[in-house]
C-alpha cells in the first residue's frame, strides 16, 4: 500500500483521506468508481485498516454478485477545455498525423515525465 499526501492506495482502488476536527476523526472515501464507499477512523492505522477493509469487501460482494469489478481510473475520462485550446490541438495532432486522443496521451506522458 502506498501512501501519498491525502490519498490511499490498495488492490488497484484509491481512496481520499480528510480529516473532521468537530468530529476528531479521519474519513474518506474510494474514489474513481461509480459506487458509493466510504470509510473512517480515529487514527491512521484504524483508517488504513478500514480502507482495507471495504475494498476487500466491495471485491468479495461484486464476485459473489458476478458483477464486473470496477477499478478506480479505468483509463477513460473527459477533459473540459475552452474551444480554441481544443481547436488548437486538434489542428496540431492533424498536423503530426495523429488522433487528438493520441496527442493528449502524449502530452500527459511528456508532462509526467517531470513529475
Amino acid at each position: 500500500m502506498k501512501k501519498t499526501n491525502n490519498v490511499l492506495t490498495y488492490r488497484g482502488f484509491i481512496g481520499s483521506v480528510q480529516f473532521s476536527a468537530d468530529d476528531n476523526v479521519f474519513f474518506g472515501k474510494v474514489e474513481g468508481i461509480n459506487d458509493l464507499i466510504t470509510f473512517e477512523g480515529e487514527t491512521v492505522q484504524e483508517l488504513i485498516d478500514a480502507f482495507h477493509y471495504v475494498v476487500d469487501e466491495h471485491i468479495k460482494d461484486c464476485e459473489n454478485e458476478s458483477i464486473q469489478l470496477e477499478k478506480s481510473y479505468k483509463g477513460s475520462f473527459n477533459v473540459r477545455i475552452n474551444s480554441d485550446l481544443h481547436r488548437r490541438a486538434a489542428i496540431r495532432a492533424k498536423l503530426k498525423g495523429t488522433t487528438l486522443n493520441a496527442f493528449v496521451k502524449e502530452a500527459i506522458e511528456h508532462q509526467m515525465e517531470f513529475a
